[in-house]
């Protein structure tokens, strides 16, 4: 394959994190290189393609998609990928009043470390955007 396709292909799967997420994360940024280095990109655009079918057509929407993934992310105790999905929830139109229910739900779900990592995420959110918060 062309470096021109090659380049292409990346910017085309960068393209669906942004739609979904805003932004492309850290990780997936290294996985392309990977990918584009090692000749292995089929396998990185059917992991976005999923990605963005799953968030995207979803009967939930996009919003309720994400604050469903932030979530199971807290249940989870996973910060690095909650805090992706909570910025995609603010990304996809939710407040962050919408993040502190998620956080309290977890809270019943999965017990104070799941709601401390929530409301840890949202205050850093909050900070990043101004004290008003959204």
């Amino acid at each position: 394959m062309t470096d021109e396709t090659s380049t292409r292909r990346v910017e085309a799967v960068r393209d669906r994190y942004r739609s979904t997420l805003g932004a492309v994360p850290d990780g997936v940024r290294e996985r392309l290189r990977l990918a584009q280095d090692f000749d292995r990109l089929p396998t990185e655009e059917a992991i976005a393609a999923l990605r963005h079918i799953v968030l995207t057509d979803s009967p939930l929407g996009g919003r309720v998609q994400q604050l469903v993934h932030f979530g199971q992310l807290l249940a989870l105790g996973r910060a690095h990928p909650a805090r992706i999905h909570a910025q995609g929830a603010l990304h996809a139109g939710a407040g962050i009043p919408d993040l502190i229910g998620v956080a309290e739900t977890a809270l019943i779900t999965a017990g104070v470390p799941a709601y401390a990592l929530g409301t840890e995420i949202i205050a850093e959110l909050r900070q990043a955007d101004g004290p008003e918060g959204r």
